[in-house]
């Protein structure tokens, strides 16, 4: 299974595919997509095309998409569920399964601890992948992170007749 893991941001979106039997992970690539500078629709047309070619280049089996946050800033908020709505479009307009993940449940997934620190999913990332350095910047881990999180949780998904998928 081939698996895109996707940390939307308004600023910097991180994406990291993840290919998996199961057992074992291989990283296929990670990066972040940097918005630039300029009017928010053209920063939400960037990600989209950027996630697109990203789509396009990996060819993944699903998506993994981490869930917002409870920020304390509204308007901050409301960018980031733009750009999350961009990431599941990217993904939705090629009928790939998209699932959701919260924060705590990639923390505890990759960690073992849901309140987990960036180093520290970053490093466990590291060590899952069998990588020489954490992956840069904390975004691309995250992303990693959310696409490893999404291949321990479909086992139990399947056993438990359930696929998860946004509806």
């Amino acid at each position: 299974m081939r698996v895109l893991g996707i940390d939307p941001g308004s600023e910097r979106t991180g994406f990291g595919v993840v290919e998996s039997d199961g057992r074992s992970h291989r990283l296929v690539e990670f990066g972040a997509i940097h918005s630039g500078r300029g009017a928010f629709p053209d920063r939400l047309v960037r990600i989209e095309r950027m996630l697109r070619e990203v789509i396009v280049r990996t060819a993944p089996d699903v998506v993994a998409v981490e869930e917002a946050f409870h920020a304390v800033n509204v308007k901050s908020a409301l960018k980031l569920g733009h750009a999350r709505g961009v990431a599941i479009l990217a993904a939705a307009r090629d009928g790939i399964p998209i699932f959701e993940y919260s924060p705590l449940e990639v923390k505890s997934a990759t960690v073992g601890y849901g309140r987990a620190e960036k180093h520290q999913v970053q490093e466990m990332v590291r060590l899952l992948l069998g990588l020489k350095e954490s992956p840069q910047p904390f975004d691309a881990a995250d992303a990693l992170a959310v696409a490893i999180c999404h291949i321990h949780h479909s086992g139990s998904l399947k056993s438990r007749g359930l696929d998860g998928r946004i509806r």
